[in-house]
């Protein structure tokens, strides 16, 4: 943790009857300002502890998206670019469980904080400026949400992309997500620790029945195999593979676009980035791929079309949707220009 002045302190949570109380009060104080980078692991651990969020908080990774710099710009260039210093990343991936620390270790820790310092009074002198720092706290809101931390293992197979999601497959998918989210809450360690999400893919997409085939999967050890987790795997996909039909997830059916309507959206995805570099804002923050085939489509009710979105993109698809905005060439140069339409 730092403070205004630089000053700061590494706080251990694996230290014995240590009472995290005063940290926790701090976390709940509405009077101090919480400031995380990419804080959302961060938020939901400290969610999952206390249940509840800190509150207000600033995350720089979100505010520097909405400053131009990027979609999900590291910390380390942002230092680098803000601070003008250099991070010793060499202790990232250093084992974080042995005690005691080393003093690099200390050092890597602690400079996540006192350079967030110079990080948040840049980004918010330039937000405030630009008449942005509601934008921030408009984005935060998925962030200050507690369902965003509320996972029910059942649904959890939802965010795991299969290659081939057929109802069988996301079956099998489905078991094994769920079995990988309550071990891992019950183990406290992170899911990816249990099992990699393109691991679980190729089991569900393969569907091994035996030790043999499971040796096969690609990600997963002859070893494990082996263990009793192998044997619980091969259960699981069983388990999937047994279901009736008409209780196996359906895969969502997205239709085509019209040929014509494909057209469209390439020539809305030139508009998207012509409108985020006059704007200096990330693209992922104005629109996804999503909203944009929605807004060719004729959809209403999408992000883009609405607050400060709307300004800064929406009114400009608007326009180009209804024939009176277009884009060409001019001295060799993309540029937007008004039709007669």
């Amino acid at each position: 943790m730092g403070c205004p002045d630089k000053e700061a302190a590494a706080i251990d949570p694996l230290a014995d009857n240590l009472d995290l109380s005063p940290l926790y009060d701090l976390l709940q104080n509405e009077m101090v300002l919480k400031v995380f980078h990419a804080g959302r692991q961060d938020l939901e651990i400290l969610f999952n502890l206390t249940g509840e969020l800190p509150k207000p908080f600033f995350d720089t990774q979100v505010a520097a998206m909405v400053c131009g710099y990027g979609d999900q710009v590291g910390y380390e260039a942002l230092v680098r670019d803000i601070a003008k210093a250099q991070i010793d990343k060499s202790s990232q991936f250093t084992d974080w469980s042995r005690r005691p620390l080393s003093d690099r270790q200390l050092d890597y820790a602690l400079a996540d904080v006192t350079h967030l310092v110079d990080v948040y009074l840049h980004l918010s002198k330039r937000l405030e400026e630009q008449g942005r720092t509601e934008w921030v706290f408009e984005e935060e809101g998925v962030l200050a949400n507690p369902l965003t931390y509320t996972v029910n293992p059942r649904e959890s197979w939802q965010r795991v992309k299969i290659k081939t999601p057929k109802p069988r497959a996301l079956a099998i998918l489905r078991e094994l997500a769920a079995w990988r989210e309550t071990r891992a809450q019950e183990k406290n360690i992170p899911k990816a620790w249990v099992m990699r999400d393109d691991t679980m893919a190729e089991i569900a997409h393969h569907a091994p029945q035996d030790v043999e085939s499971l040796k096969k999967v690609r990600g997963f050890s002859a070893d494990l195999a082996e263990h009793k987790v192998g044997k619980t795997i091969l259960e699981l996909v069983k388990q999937g593979a047994a279901l009736p039909k008409d209780e196996c997830p359906q895969p969502e059916r997205r239709d085509p676009l019209h040929p014509a309507l494909a057209a469209s959206l390439e020539v809305i995805k030139m508009l998207l980035r012509i409108q985020a570099a006059e704007h200096n804002v990330a693209q992922k923050l104005i629109a996804s791929a999503e909203e944009l085939e929605a807004i060719v489509k004729g959809e209403r009710d999408v992000r883009p079309l609405k607050g400060w979105r709307y300004e800064v993109f929406g009114k400009e698809a608007d326009a180009m949707m209804a024939g009176k905005l277009a884009i060409g060439l001019q001295d060799g140069k993309i540029v937007k220009m008004k039709t007669g339409s």
